[in-house]
């Protein structure tokens, strides 16, 4: 008998997406008519889930989606996606969040505008009595620090089970010290900050004069990355920080060592006239980085990785236009 693929467990949040594709972003009451619309599911965790099982892994979503037509419509696409769901609500009426999305077709930017997740009920008790079955089997946690409650009771739970857990670290939310706490490899977006009494100070001098690998590029620390050392005092042995199309600056305790592995992974270059669409690719690249974590790779060659198929995302329209490419390049 052969082993079952993979399992990543992602919880945090799902929306509805409604994406319109524009010239521009429209200014104070002018109208446009768009070029093309689609409405499907989205959410940093939701993306995440769908992009490991597009990578070849099974993925499990554990969520606050209830029911109504809303949510109907997002359960049907996490279906079609191959992701299964786990529901905190257990089906109570509710609604996902909505996420307009405006993609301006020049330049493949977008503009969001969303509600993060407000759902009702003691989502870390409903969590709590799921943790076990939720986390049997599994590889990898993938939390994108939303539905906070539940996040911390599953991080515990995989930390105290030895399943390694990753964070999408988009921003800063209330309480993310405590699940830092539980956190193995944070994964931040350019825009992540910490506020300024966590931050303390520069990175020592070992830090910033530690050598990374060969096929790493040395850089030095630009403002603003002491994040890095203070998210990895909270907590984390591997932070990386992503900057868009640029490279990906990362640092990591490495057990022996007189100071931090530092360096960066630098992604393919994506031609402008190539990017279609940028919605989406920070999901695409923790979903990536999680299903390499999940086959038991490092996570230096799993960041690398990771940033090919974020980089491979943003030709295409969607968080999961990719997917249909890439099957078809791979027959």
């Amino acid at each position: 008998m052969t082993s079952p693929p993979p399992l990543v467990v992602a919880c945090g949040l799902v929306t509805l997406d409604v994406l319109q594709d524009v010239d521009h972003v429209p200014a104070p009451d002018e109208k446009l008519v768009a070029s093309r619309l689609d409405v499907t599911f989205g959410g940093p965790a939701a993306n995440a889930a769908a992009t490991a099982v597009a990578l070849g892994v099974r993925a499990q979503l554990v969520t606050a989606l209830g029911s109504g037509p809303v949510a109907a419509l997002v359960r049907a696409g996490l279906d079609e996606a191959g992701v299964e769901v786990v529901d905190l609500l257990d089906g109570a009426p509710a609604s996902p969040a909505v996420s307009s999305v405006l993609v301006t077709r020049r330049t493949g930017e977008r503009a969001v505008v969303s509600v993060n997740a407000s759902a009702s009920g003691d989502l870390a008790a409903a969590a709590r009595a799921r943790a076990g079955a939720v986390l049997d089997g599994a590889d990898v946690l993938l939390l994108d620090g939303h539905h906070l409650g539940a996040a911390l009771v599953l991080a515990a739970a995989a930390r105290a089970r030895g399943v390694p857990v990753v964070l999408d670290g988009g921003s800063w939310k209330p309480r993310t010290d405590e699940l830092l706490a539980h956190v193995d490899h944070a994964v931040l977006s350019a825009d992540f900050r910490l506020p300024e009494d966590l931050r303390g100070g520069a990175p020592d001098d070992d830090e910033l004069a530690a050598v990374s690998p060969a096929e790493q590029v040395p850089a030095t620390v630009p403002p603003g990355e002491q994040d890095l050392a203070a998210v990895a005092r909270l907590g984390p042995a591997f932070v990386a920080r992503s900057a868009g199309p640029g490279p990906v600056r990362f640092r990591r305790r490495v057990a022996g060592a007189p100071g931090p592995e530092i360096g960066t992974v630098a992604p393919p270059a994506v031609p402008q006239e190539d990017v279609v669409d940028t919605l989406g690719a920070g999901d695409v690249l923790h979903g990536a980085f999680a299903e390499q974590l999940a086959r038991g790779v490092d996570p230096v060659t799993a960041l690398a990785a990771a940033t090919r198929v974020a980089s491979l995302s943003v030709r295409a329209r969607g968080a999961r236009g990719w997917v249909a490419g890439a099957a078809a390049r791979a027959r």
